[in-house]
């Protein structure tokens, strides 16, 4: 899994840097309002990742899950509290999350037993 997710991240930065290369304001100030959102603010950087992972799985986009899981690996969650932050996922999504929380559940592992 450790291959794959490394092939996700490069993947998500070559995606990345394509769609930046636009002439649209639009595209750039989104993107750009991402760096806004998730920065320290009332909440926390660390605080907002995880709600950004519970709304991921919700959703029930892995790549975002990925995202988020990589991002809460750096700001210090545990494998316990990650788990908890998945469990309340379930509860707000439903069964139809529980495809997304066992691809949570490689994730977390691959990134714990890693540097990612």
């Amino acid at each position: 899994m450790a291959n794959q997710f490394d092939e996700f991240t490069a993947r998500r930065e070559s995606g990345n840097a394509a769609l930046l290369d636009t002439k649209s304001l639009a595209i750039k100030r989104f993107v750009g309002l991402d760096k806004t959102v998730y920065a320290d603010g009332a909440l926390s950087t660390k605080s907002k990742e995880l709600l950004g992972l519970v709304a991921s799985a919700v959703l029930r986009c892995n790549d975002c899950i990925d995202y988020h899981l990589q991002r809460c690996v750096q700001e210090g969650y545990s494998k316990e509290e990650l788990d908890e932050a998945m469990s309340v996922a379930l509860m707000v999504g439903g069964s139809i999350v529980i495809p997304h929380a066992r691809h949570a559940a490689v994730t977390i592992e691959t990134l714990l037993s890693s540097d990612n």
